[in-house]
């Protein structure tokens, strides 16, 4: 078997080939078979099979004041976006208005103003601030997405599924006055209609996606997160409510099903809430596949009884 030489350890796994060659590493080395090629200028251990693997091998190929952006920020910031990643998505890179973006196979460039952005590092990485990314994909992503995106830049990162720990959260307020700087931009106005629709405290995408779908049958907007009481003890907090009718709504998703321990708290949790009065509609993905129709007609027939006893 044919042994290659060894290569330094400090080039890590993925690095530039210029970065290879001022470290006295030979072309041939660096063009050998056994390293995968993932951009170009690059080389790799091995082929990039997840987003952060595809990070990292883009990393050596970033110049000074280029950074992650749009989609490829959103993944990074933990906001979801309802497309799973795939190796065949281009990463988002934003350079300063006046420089040539990044034209490579794999890479998107994009110009932004340096005065609407902050960059932040992201899990070592070079990122776009929260509010910015969203706003660079305000027109490739469907209305109920972007509401979804817009709720998780209200939620703190204790509460909601997936955000990275240090995600600063932003108020409707903050939104909208980083809208003003802005001004006019491809998307602006849809943004402005999603933030009517966005809610501070929204824990998980589903919660947003129900309540959204709620409102396209007509029916009046739940209360997000809703902390139940029983004489003036703490009951539960339910993802959506009628409070005056006592209807909890609880998206269910597969961990709830899967977690042992989870699926017994919500049992007792459902039990307690039916024992004071309440009546509880779960929800799972099911109830999404058909527009939603049938999940509609049973909460508006809840809402026509009055939701729950007053047991």
């Amino acid at each position: 078997m044919r042994h290659r030489t060894p290569l330094p350890p400090d080039l890590g796994t993925a690095f530039a080939v210029r970065d290879a060659a001022a470290r006295g590493v030979g072309r041939k080395r660096y063009s050998s078979r056994d390293l995968a090629r993932p951009f170009a200028g690059v080389r790799a251990i091995r082929t990039p099979t997840t987003f952060d693997q595809q990070i990292a091998c883009y990393l050596p190929r970033l110049r000074d004041g280029q950074a992650f952006a749009g989609r490829t920020a959103l993944r990074l910031w933990g906001i979801p976006i309802p497309a799973r990643w795939t190796p065949s998505e281009p990463l988002d890179v934003a350079v300063p208005t006046g420089t040539s973006p990044p034209r490579t196979p794999g890479v998107r460039g994009r110009r932004v103003a340096p005065d609407r952005i902050e960059v932040w590092r992201v899990r070592g990485a070079p990122v776009l601030d929260p509010m910015s990314a969203v706003f660079l994909c305000a027109r490739e992503l469907a209305a109920p997405a972007l509401t979804v995106a817009l709720d998780a830049l209200l939620t703190g990162s204790d509460a909601y599924p997936g955000l990275y720990a240090a995600l600063p959260v932003a108020s409707v307020s903050d939104i909208e006055e980083r809208l003003a700087w802005w001004g006019r931009f491809p998307g602006c106005g849809r943004i402005r209609d999603g933030l009517r629709l966005a809610r501070p405290g929204v824990e998980s995408p589903k919660e947003t996606e129900t309540r959204l779908l709620l409102g396209r049958f007509g029916l009046p907007e739940p209360a997000v997160q809703h902390v139940v009481r029983a004489g003036g003890r703490f009951l539960a907090r339910v993802d959506l409510a009628y409070p005056e009718c006592r209807i909890a709504i609880e998206y269910e998703g597969d961990g709830h099903r899967t977690d042992r321990d989870q699926w017994r708290v919500d049992v007792r949790r459902q039990r307690d809430l039916e024992d004071h009065g309440w009546l509880v509609i779960r929800v799972t993905e099911l109830d999404f596949r058909d527009g939603g129709e049938a999940l509609a007609a049973r909460v508006h027939r809840a809402l026509a009884r009055g939701g729950g006893h007053s047991g």
